[in-house]
């Protein structure tokens, strides 16, 4: 059977990571976490005073740009690839809010997302791959098999991402968690280069009201229909 490339692409918050990591185990194919690409870059930034409430250096930040190296590696335990920063396992560091409130702002540099954008293109250039974030359907993978667009209402995903971060042990409030959706989703949605859209032939999946196990078995009924097309 011929492998296929899956694009999966929504809001923050909206179980991308999650449903691709299943897609990825049952079939077997590579996942690539694209928001986790971003992510280091925004914890570089951080690590080097080069954003943070009150400025963002993005030239500073340009001219560090060749020294960032994201890789990922598949931890068994797990049952998924963890991302590291130049040689170091940096996958809790980059799932704190502190990162979350900066990403966005990060993405938005076109030399970043061209750099990010050409190794996520060279990850899938074999197919079968699994790849979720903001732009894998429209920029990405064009002409990616199947294409998914995630969503939910800013209050399900709120309560979701409150939830991880409490049962990590982070301190944080509802208020601060919802507000942090609700700016991401806008400057996602405004960004000049590759701003957060549905593609025209993706499928939209809202899951406000889904379990795991409900949303897993309604994606895998769209793949299998792909795969024996």
């Amino acid at each position: 059977m011929s492998k296929i490339t899956i694009a999966i692409d929504g809001y923050s918050s909206t179980g991308k990571s999650t449903v691709a990591k299943q897609l990825a185990k049952h079939l077997g194919y590579v996942y690539v976490d694209s928001g986790a690409m971003y992510r280091a870059v925004t914890y570089f930034a951080m690590e080097h005073g080069l954003i943070d409430e009150n400025h963002f250096d993005v030239e500073g930040l340009l001219d560090k740009l060749s020294e960032i190296k994201v890789s990922f590696k598949f931890n068994a335990a797990l049952g998924f690839a963890e991302v590291y920063l130049n040689g170091v396992n940096i996958e809790k560091e980059i799932r704190t809010l502190e990162v979350s409130r900066f990403v966005s702002q990060v993405a938005t540099v076109p030399q970043v997302r061209a750099q990010l954008v050409q190794h996520q293109k060279q990850m899938g250039a074999e197919k079968g791959v699994v790849m979720d974030g903001r732009d894998i359907g429209t920029v990405v993978f064009p002409d990616a098999e199947l294409k998914l667009f995630m969503t939910a209402s800013a209050e399900t995903r709120a309560l979701r991402r409150y939830s991880e971060l409490l049962e990590r042990g982070d301190d944080v409030s509802f208020e601060a968690v919802l507000k942090n959706v609700e700016e991401r989703d806008y400057i996602d949605s405004h960004r000049k280069d590759s701003p957060l859209i549905k593609a025209k032939d993706a499928i939209e999946i809202d899951n406000s009201n889904l379990s795991l196990e409900e949303q897993f078995d309604e994606i895998k009924k769209l793949v299998n229909k792909v795969l024996h097309a």
